[in-house]
């Protein structure tokens, strides 16, 4: 078996417990420095640098009148897609709506602060949004159905997803299938840092986007932070990761197969199973090679990469209390709680951007359709910031209405502070000179 990497909390200095906090896009300086020149052959070149990117990069042949998705290939797509596929992406795509409707903010609001005051808010659609749907080590309609759903039912009225094409210059067929049935009917032929900056410059064929939403790889990530003076780049979502909490109420073979899940999205990808159970920590261990059996060969490639790397495998703490406080410490974009009691852990939990509870809930079910967004910050970004949501593709705007009976206090009140910090257009706003114009 892989000598999976095992680590004794107690035993690991303060360096040695800060190097099990890094992913593989901690230090993204070498990707940022080799993404430059991609995005500044596709702001000059437009089309002609996205063919060669996708001929160089994708080994995907095509030309500029290939670069968008056709009717015809949407169409095709019902057709070489499995009834129980398009059942179920029609199954999460019903429950993700569900959700993200429920979610979604009141039109406005208004309030009234005084009498006469009245202040609120008001929430308009981002105007036009890209969506990216990575594709380099698998097909991702479940990232279509996350991404496209919340932004249909926001109301986006320009969405376009851009994705890499595969060698024959294709879409996979299952990510047409949900693209269509989430109501997006636009698609590029694109991924990596030169979809970023195609929606962000525009092409010819491509238009540009406000905004772009989804998860990628570190050369996405490196292209959205270096455009991110030109597009908003939305929450950061990298490679996947993935703490997997098992406290002495269950069996270590679950809590090894669950920490597979992640794992075996890539060598980029983290995951780690956190226990204070010797018990569960060799349980996991020894049921490892049984798990491995029945994946495919490229999974356990990654999966096995992961576990036995410096982003990867078994943490074993000296208390529950342990195990929080490095959770926490961690922030992970999934967090799994594996008990027969997970609410009784719940509360001890302030760092995680998504947290599944129980033995009957795990990872795949979350990515895959129970209705909250699985696009999630990695990197311990879940400190600052929360799942893909509706609210991710609205504006808010602060609204304000004063009434005439109301004014007077309010114009006393803002005189008196214009005049402290020596703002006099401020005081003279609010004084006897606007007086003189208004109607009564």
């Amino acid at each position: 078996m892989p000598n999976v990497s095992f680590h004794d909390l107690s035993q690991l200095d303060a360096a040695g417990r800060a190097a099990l906090m890094r992913r593989s896009e901690t230090d993204l300086s070498s990707f940022m420095e080799k993404a430059a020149p991609i995005i500044e052959a596709v702001r000059t070149e437009g089309d002609a640098a996205l063919v060669r990117f996708a001929r160089d990069l994708d080994k995907a042949g095509l030309d500029a009148a290939r670069l968008k998705v056709s009717p015809a290939e949407f169409d095709a797509a019902f057709d070489m897609v499995d009834e129980d596929v398009v059942a179920a992406i029609r199954f999460g795509i019903d429950n993700i709506r569900h959700f993200h409707e429920e979610q979604k903010p009141e039109a406005m609001w208004l309030k009234e602060m005084r009498p006469g005051a009245y202040a609120g808010d008001r929430f308009t659609p981002i105007r036009s949004v890209a969506l990216y749907v990575p594709r380099g080590k698998g097909a991702f309609p479940s990232v279509t159905m996350m991404t496209a759903v919340p932004a249909v039912v926001a109301g986006v009225p320009e969405l376009a997803i851009v994705t890499p094409p595969a060698p024959d210059g294709s879409v996979d067929a299952a990510t047409l299938v949900a693209a269509r049935l989430a109501g997006v009917e636009t698609i590029y032929k694109c991924g990596g840092a030169q979809a970023v900056a195609a929606v962000a410059y525009g092409t010819e064929t491509i238009r540009p986007a406000l905004k772009i939403v989804g998860p990628g790889s570190p050369w996405v990530v490196a292209a959205k932070r270096l455009l991110a003076g030109i597009i908003d780049p939305g929450l950061p979502a990298g490679p996947s990761e993935a703490i997997i909490l098992a406290d002495d109420s269950v069996h270590g073979g679950l809590a090894g197969l669950d920490l597979l899940i992640e794992a075996e999205h890539g060598p980029d990808s983290s995951a780690y199973l956190v226990t204070h159970s010797r018990r569960v920590a060799e349980e996991a261990l020894a049921a490892l090679p049984e798990h491995w059996a029945r994946m495919t060969e490229q999974r356990v490639v990654f999966s096995t990469a992961v576990l036995t790397g410096a982003c990867g495998g078994i943490v074993l703490t000296a208390s529950i209390e342990e195990s929080y406080r490095f959770i926490n410490d961690y922030a992970p974009e999934h967090l799994e709680i594996l008990s027969t009691d997970p609410f009784a852990h719940l509360g001890h939990i302030t760092e995680a951007a998504e947290i599944l509870m129980g033995p009957h809930t795990p990872v795949s079910i979350g990515n895959f359709g129970l209705g909250p967004n699985a696009v999630l910050p990695t990197s311990r970004w879940a400190r600052t910031c929360g799942p893909l949501s509706v609210t991710d593709f609205v504006k808010r705007s602060s609204i304000g209405y004063v009434t005439a009976a109301a004014y007077p206090e309010f114009a006393r009140h803002a005189r008196t502070l214009a005049r402290y910090e020596g703002f006099s257009s401020h005081e003279h706003a609010v004084s006897d000179v606007r007086d003189r114009y208004l109607v009564r």
